[in-house]
């Protein structure tokens, strides 16, 4: 049968998370490409979950998150970010954050509207952007370490402008955007009706002397900021998909009415264990230090190997600079280094403007021990 299908995405390739933990899969090789945790979550959450389940919570739980949970969610943020989100009008529960980045975009782009983007840029924007009928506009930021150019930055703001994604801990990079760089944002967003979308997911992941500067922490962006962020990344399960979005009520009420015909509801026994979990604030503030750990054994590993790196601020990926390797494109790099010697990476180039390549590969901390050793093994034979 042949199909009159007008595709919105007609020229979408395939993920490269895919395709590296597809590679990765076929050679039996050690898979740092794809972020996500191989140890299990804390067994009290779980417990909590079951106990949940076995308290009859198993049927739908109201649109926008169960009651307990917004509110735990809303004296987090005030605690860490002296914010203040209604838990009734203005925190929703989401199917992970990816479900709340596109319920952001699609409750609020159009047709011809322009959203800068900043590359690089985790896969998921662009394609939700185009889907809904908006223009990404890129915006690359610079060298090695990400720097933003703000004067770039504000050449790409026209008429057309209806929002901005900003991440931050920063997938790929590892970089942590400095409070100069928040200021540089509202400041640059001023008289402006401009949005701004926060993908926060990694906002408990941040080492050494750095702080996650959400955009809850500055008012002139607060007020048009859309916050996205994950459980999944925070607790090490993924796969549960869970997370929020906290928006100023009319952007929330916006959202809201592409959620209810979305998923309208997410998982009801996870609510009410999170509900739980969340109300002990070592769950999350100790996740810094533990993340820590795991980046610096696998930096101390591989210090007397041929890549250089600065230490990731954030998140729990890692670059690596191979200069002094070889001259292969990363794309090249990646997919022999999975091939023939059984490690698997992730190219940074596919996530910048025009495939800018820097010689880099992103490399994935958040494992066993045991992992990494068998990685950074590998590492100090190249």
């Amino acid at each position: 049968m042949q199909y009159n299908i007008t595709s919105k995405l007609p020229d979408l390739p395939t993920s490269i998370f895919t395709v590296m933990s597809s590679l990765a899969h076929k050679h039996d090789a050690v898979n740092l490409s794809q972020g996500f945790p191989d140890f299990s979550p804390d067994p009290l959450l779980i417990d909590l979950i079951a106990k949940a389940m076995k308290d009859g919570y198993n049927q739908y739980a109201p649109m926008a998150g169960i009651y307990s949970l917004r509110e735990v969610i809303s004296h987090k943020i005030k605690s860490l970010y002296g914010a203040e989100y209604h838990p009734e009008s203005e925190i929703t529960v989401t199917a992970g954050a990816t479900q709340a980045i596109y319920t952001a975009i699609a409750a609020l782009v159009s047709t011809g509207d322009e959203v800068i983007v900043l590359k690089p840029a985790y896969d998921c924007y662009e394609p939700v952007i185009w889907a809904n009928g908006g223009i990404p506009v890129p915006v690359q930021l610079q060298g090695k370490t990400y720097q933003i150019d703000w004067d770039l930055f504000r050449s790409k703001i026209t008429e057309r402008t209806k929002m901005v994604v900003i991440n931050t801990p920063h997938n790929p990079s590892g970089r942590v955007f400095s409070a100069e760089d928040m200021h540089q944002l509202q400041q640059s967003l001023e008289h402006t009706d401009i949005l701004v979308l926060s993908d926060e997911v990694y906002e408990h992941l941040v080492f050494d002397d750095n702080t996650h500067q959400s955009v809850s922490k500055f008012p002139g962006l607060a007020e048009r900021s859309l916050v996205c962020a994950s459980f999944g990344k925070t607790f090490h399960s993924t796969g549960w998909k869970m997370g929020y979005c906290a928006a100023p009520q009319p952007l929330m009420k916006e959202f809201q009415k592409i959620h209810e015909f979305n998923v309208f509801c997410v998982n009801h026994p996870i609510q009410r264990a999170l509900a739980v979990y969340l109300e002990e604030p070592k769950n999350y503030l100790d996740l810094g230090p533990f993340f820590q750990q795991k980046r610096d054994h696998f930096l101390n590993s591989i210090r007397d190997s041929r890549f250089s790196f600065t230490p990731s601020q954030g998140t729990y990926f890692q670059l690596l600079d191979y200069s002094a390797i070889s001259d292969e494109s990363d794309v090249d790099l990646a997919h022999r280094l999975t091939v023939d010697h059984k490690l698997a990476s992730i190219p940074i180039s596919v996530f910048n403007s025009n495939a800018e390549d820097h010689s880099q590969l992103r490399f994935c901390f958040a494992k066993t021990t045991e992992t990494l050793d068998k990685a950074t093994a590998i590492i100090n034979t190249l």
